[in-house]
Parts: structure tokens; sequence; C-alpha cells
């Protein structure tokens, strides 16, 4: 059994990577979406995105909020601060990982400190770049190198909590546009744009066509148990994950934090995307980002802050 301290570690190395990544195509996105679109529609278009990564949208100009987002390590969410905080973790846990995964995470952090010295200017696509594909490439030399044992679900369970929630905040700041009211009101562009910020959109158009639809696209990234970025695929995935962790920790089945994955998954599984449209998409998504929530301090509970009289054998 991992000791709970290990445990935090890898858990949160993996979230901390989750959010940098989404973040950085999230910015990556919101830079090309204004491009030959009104001053008024770019605006919207940018702050929806933005809102939904919790940065004040609008309040000082475009470009601060990039470099914000990207590299202002004073705001604990900006890809700089979450690539550094999961070196940091890394590093307290580096006999539990493998050599190749520290030497990729920590060539990713050199570079984006790298990067933080420069002037960005018009390198917000590269930046972006450098970051997708540097947590890319630690996933799967994670995959490859690190022994799938109780570590390794840790990094599975963080990955896809993590994921589970920014999908559901993201697919919100969307269905629930706060400058139009409703849905219906966004162009296709910003259909695009948000199946483009969950690497989602080659994707879709498999699965249905290139024709974009808010129903379609709210159902792919929703209920699909195919798409990778989909909150139901998320939560499959995280259910399996505290599953494994639970076996290997010997505790018995059924646990809380298993309990609520598992029943978090059961209702994108039976969920009809014209049943969440029609009822209140807003207040389901919340409910979704309230389960991952609870799903986190269950984790705590069970695996990390947990007293040492439940540790001790009877």
């Amino acid at each position: 059994m991992l000791l709970s301290r290990v445990a935090d570690s890898l858990y949160w190395m993996s979230r901390y990577l989750e959010r940098a990544e989404h973040t950085a195509r999230l910015i990556d996105v919101a830079r090309e979406l204004g491009l030959d679109r009104a001053a008024a529609a770019r605006s919207r278009a940018i702050d929806r995105l933005y809102n939904s990564l919790g940065l004040p949208a609008g309040a000082e100009g475009e470009q601060p909020l990039v470099t914000l987002a990207l590299f202002d390590t004073s705001h604990r969410n900006s890809v700089a601060a979450c690539v550094m905080s999961a070196r940091e973790n890394a590093r307290q846990v580096r006999e539990e990982i493998s050599t190749h995964m520290w030497e990729q995470l920590n060539d990713l952090f050199l570079r984006v400190r790298g990067l933080q010295d420069t002037s960005l200017g018009g390198r917000t696509h590269y930046v972006s770049r450098v970051v997708v594909e540097g947590v890319h490439l630690f996933t799967g030399i994670t995959d490859a190198t690190m022994g799938h044992s109780e570590g390794w679900q840790h990094l599975q369970a963080g990955r896809f909590l993590e994921r589970a929630a920014a999908t559901a905040k993201l697919l919100d700041a969307f269905l629930v546009d706060t400058a139009d009211a409703e849905p219906d009101a966004l162009d296709q562009a910003d259909w695009v744009a948000l199946l483009r910020s969950c690497s989602a959109l080659e994707g879709y158009c498999r699965r249905y066509t290139a024709e974009v639809r808010p129903e379609r696209v709210t159902e792919f990234l929703l209920l699909d148990a195919e798409c990778p970025r989909s909150v139901r695929f998320a939560a499959t995935c995280l259910e399996a994950a505290l599953r494994a962790i639970a076996r290997y920790t010997g505790q018995t089945s059924g646990g809380r934090a298993e309990r609520l994955s598992g029943r978090l998954r059961a209702s994108l599984d039976y969920g009809q995307v014209d049943e969440i449209l029609n009822d209140d998409p807003h207040a389901y998504l919340t409910g979704v980002s309230r389960q991952c929530a609870q799903i986190h301090a269950a984790v705590y509970q069970s695996y990390i802050s947990y007293s040492i009289e439940t540790a001790l054998p009877a």
C-alpha cells in the first residue's frame, strides 16, 4: 500500500498536468477564434472560453489575459504554475516514477520556464503546442514505462477526475451563455471552437457529419462512450481506477469514492441529451461538477488524509 503522501503527490501531479494541457489548448483556440469576426462576437467568444478557466475575461484586455493564463505563476491555474507544481510533486516521489517520466516532465518545465523569459508576441500557438505535446508525451511515457499498479492508478484517477470536471465546466460556459442567454444564439464557429478545445472536432465529424449542431456537440462531449475527452469517458476511466485502488489497498468493495464515481458514471451512461437540454443543462452540469468535487473529497478521505486509527489493523 502506498504512503498517503506518495498517493497525494501522484494524484496531484496528474491533475496539474491535465489542467495545464486543457488551459494551453483553450488559449490557443481562443486566440484564433476571433479572426474575421466582428468585435462584439469576438469578445463574447473569447470571454466564454476564459470564463471556463476562471480568468477575469475582458478586465485587462486580451493579451494580458493570455500572459496571465500561460505564465503568471501567482495565478495557481496558469500553465506555468501547473507545470511547476506537477514537477514539484514528481520530485517528491522520484522513487515511484520512471527515469523517463522524470526527464520528460523536467524537460517540459525547463522549456516553459525558458519561454517565460521571451516576448510572447504572436507565439501563443507555439507555446500552447509545446505544452500540449509535452503533456501527451509524458502520458505516453508513463503508460509505457511505469508499472500499472497502485501508483499508476492514482495517476489515472487524478487525470480523469480533472478532465471530467474541466469538460463539464467548459460545456456549461457554452450552454449557458451569459451574453446571449440561449445556446442557439451561438454560431457554428463557436461550436467548432468548443470541439477544438477538446481535441474532438475530427472525432465528431467521423461520428456524425461535418454539420455541426449544438445538440450533437453536447451529446458527443458529455455522453459519448468513446470520445477520450467526453465526461462519460472520463467518468468510466475514473471509476475503473478507483476500483483498482480499492483492490490494491484491501478496502471492501463499495467504498465512498468508488460509489460516488459509479453513480456519476451511471447517470452519464443512461443520460439522454434531449432531456438534459430541455430541462436545465446548467443544473445538470453543475451537478456533474459537484459530484466531481465530492469524489475528490472521498478520495482524500479514503486514501490520503485518513486517520492513523483507520490504517491500523483492529
